[in-house]
């Protein structure tokens, strides 16, 4: 039978007769399935980008040593912090894995004081904030936090009850006061455990991560598909992700079933795992069709968290906006997209310097800092690595610079001059931090408490300009 080919983007696709009147040959058919699953492949691990890597933090969290549910991790140096994806060192980090399935309701007791925070559900959606910009406001408060088709329980009188459409999440919490001896109080003080053992709660305790190498970044290859069947299984199918479920299927993950994919599926999943990640790094770090991102006119700052936290729009779910989001970095507050001077934070971000180039460890950069920088707390600029999306890893504890320093060198109007490479200039080693040639970087500059310089753009923070 005579056949007529057609040239495509995919390459050859052949058809009886001609493409209008004719049937796919069965060669073009295997093609085309081919293609299509690779496509919903590539999509599904954009989508499920906030769900897979956060997933890795119940890993970490249960891994180490003693652990159970209710147990805060403590992580304060710069190993324990680099186990997120784009921390700081300025304040310390506690925070637990919740799974409320096997729990049951909790309660979280936030003591008075400097902490900031919130609970996320699985996808990274803010369920409630806590400490300083949650309900609380910082006068201390009690929690109850119920799970999928969870009701309220007798007995809820004064809990601040919020509810989690995930039964998996966790509890992220700053520790903000610079006193030592009054973070130690509001640790001990901080409190979870199940509201069926409110009248007899557990001790509060208090681990640390264990020295393994994994962060809460999404894995490579089949792994990524393994967690995310995992995940699927375990949590309640939202109205919004039915239509990514069906494509789900053709690519062996399926609700309910065990992740079991055959030599073809295996094929097109590896391969569309790298290519998946290929399109979340273009997308994270050229960002496109994304207003939210927009800083300031001539320069490449852009606002890292360019979402709304609940990750929609009017009219649509904001999925490329969540996916650049969650590729680099961890959960969302409300507070960590503040648009009230004076409360909750800022994260500015970039990988490209003046010229537009991307930021190279081969390089040397300076960050001039205007002076007045618009913060009632303090300004911090944090260095990553694009590989893991942590702490570049330069060999040091220099990794971060900020206005709690009180050894940096200052100019004479207040202003600060920032250095990223491989050498500190002379006489700046404090404001230096080391790079790594052959390696990318990438970085946040975080306002904690802006104020309405910021918000007026009357304070504008200038690009990274390379010098020798």
């Amino acid at each position: 039978m005579k056949t007529t080919d057609i040239d495509t983007r995919i390459g050859k696709l052949s058809f009886t007769h001609d493409f209008a009147n004719g049937y796919p040959t069965q060669e073009t058919v295997e093609k085309l399935y081919d293609e299509r699953d690779f496509q919903r492949a590539c999509q599904a691990y954009l989508w499920a980008l906030p769900m897979v890597s956060i997933g890795e933090l119940e890993d970490i969290y249960t891994t180490a040593p003693g652990v159970t549910f209710g147990d805060w991790m403590l992580m304060e140096t710069i190993p324990e912090v680099s186990r997120f994806t784009t921390p700081n060192t300025a304040t310390p980090y506690m925070w637990t894995w919740l799974n409320l399935a096997k729990t049951g309701p909790v309660v979280i007791e936030v003591p008075a004081g400097q902490t900031a925070g919130m609970v996320d559900d699985l996808w990274q959606r803010p369920v409630t904030d806590l400490g300083l910009p949650g309900p609380d406001k910082g006068q201390g408060g009690k929690y109850l936090l119920l799970g999928p088709g969870q009701e309220t329980p007798a007995g809820a009188e004064g809990y601040t009850v919020v509810r989690s459409p995930n039964f998996n999440g966790f509890i992220a919490l700053r520790l903000l006061s610079p006193d030592p001896k009054e973070r130690e109080r509001l640790l001990q003080a901080t409190r979870v455990y199940p509201f069926a053992k409110r009248t007899n709660p557990p001790a509060n305790k208090v681990v640390r991560p264990d020295q393994r190498t994994n962060v809460d970044n999404a894995p490579r290859g089949m792994a990524y598909w393994e967690k995310l069947a995992r995940w699927v299984n375990e949590e309640p199918v939202h109205e919004r992700d039915r239509m990514m479920m069906a494509m789900l299927r053709t690519i062996g993950i399926e609700k309910g079933k065990p992740f079991n994919p055959d030599a073809r599926q295996k094929k097109i999943l590896t391969e569309a795992a790298l290519v998946g990640e290929a399109m979340a790094k273009a997308n994270d770090f050229d960002k496109r069709q994304m207003p939210l991102a927009h800083y300031a006119d001539g320069v490449h700052w852009h606002f890292a968290l360019c979402l709304d936290v609940s990750q929609e729009a009017e009219f649509y779910t904001q999925l490329d906006e969540r996916a650049a989001w969650f590729y680099e970095a961890c959960s969302t507050a409300k507070a960590m997209v503040t648009t009230t001077p004076g409360i909750g934070s800022i994260y500015l971000g970039s990988s490209k310097d003046k010229a537009g180039d991307w930021l190279d460890g081969a390089n040397t950069y300076r960050l001039h800092v205007p002076p007045n920088p618009p913060v009632k707390q303090f300004w911090a600029l944090s260095i990553y690595d694009v590989d893991t999306r942590t702490f570049i890893a330069n060999g040091t504890q220099m990794v971060e610079r900020n206005s709690r320093q009180t050894d940096l060198v200052k100019n004479a109007d207040g202003s600060v001059d920032l250095y990223v490479g491989p050498k500190a200039p002379a006489g700046f080693e404090k404001n230096w931090i080391p790079s790594v040639p052959g390696k990318a970087w990438f970085c946040y500059f975080r306002l904690y408490a802006p104020t309405e310089a910021h918000f007026d753009r009357t304070w504008i923070l200038p690009d990274f300009e390379k010098v020798k």
